[in-house]
């Protein structure tokens, strides 16, 4: 085998592994911006959704117990890990009403989650293992 080869075989392979690696390496922790230990559920209208690396986001409008309309930032995973999962777009799809269960954002006043669950109003769990993306 000619050694020329033998290294560009090596090169593609290396650069194989860090592409897998370097998205786990760079990850970082979800307890300085949420509160795990606590849970929140809101239910309201999915308005927009952003399918991204390193973070999604789905942003609902619900009604707060004053009556007040307020938008829900739920934080998910990385899209290519969602879908890996077994996420589609249409799971979560703008003007769908959905229950969305997770841990709090700490910013006081804000109306955010992660490690959400996601449901039909009716309990009927949306997306896979039972709704949940996981951890970030």
């Amino acid at each position: 085998m000619n050694v020329r080869r033998i290294g560009a075989a090596a090169a593609v392979v290396a650069i194989g592994l860090l592409v897998k690696v370097a998205p786990v390496a760079a990850h970082h922790s979800a307890a300085e911006a949420y509160d795990s230990t606590k849970k929140v559920e809101a239910q309201g209208t999915i308005t927009r959704v952003l399918l991204k690396n390193p973070h999604s986001w789905v942003f609902m409008e619900a009604t707060d117990e004053n009556g007040q309309k307020i938008e829900w930032q739920v934080e998910m995973g990385a899209w290519s890990g969602m879908v890996q999962q077994g996420w589609t777009k249409e799971m979560l799809a703008p003007g769908t009403v959905v229950k969305a269960a997770g841990a709090p954002s700490r910013a006081p006043g804000s109306h955010g989650m992660t490690m959400a669950k996601f449901s039909k109003p009716d309990g009927t769990p949306i997306g896979p293992n039972s709704g949940q993306y996981g951890a970030q």
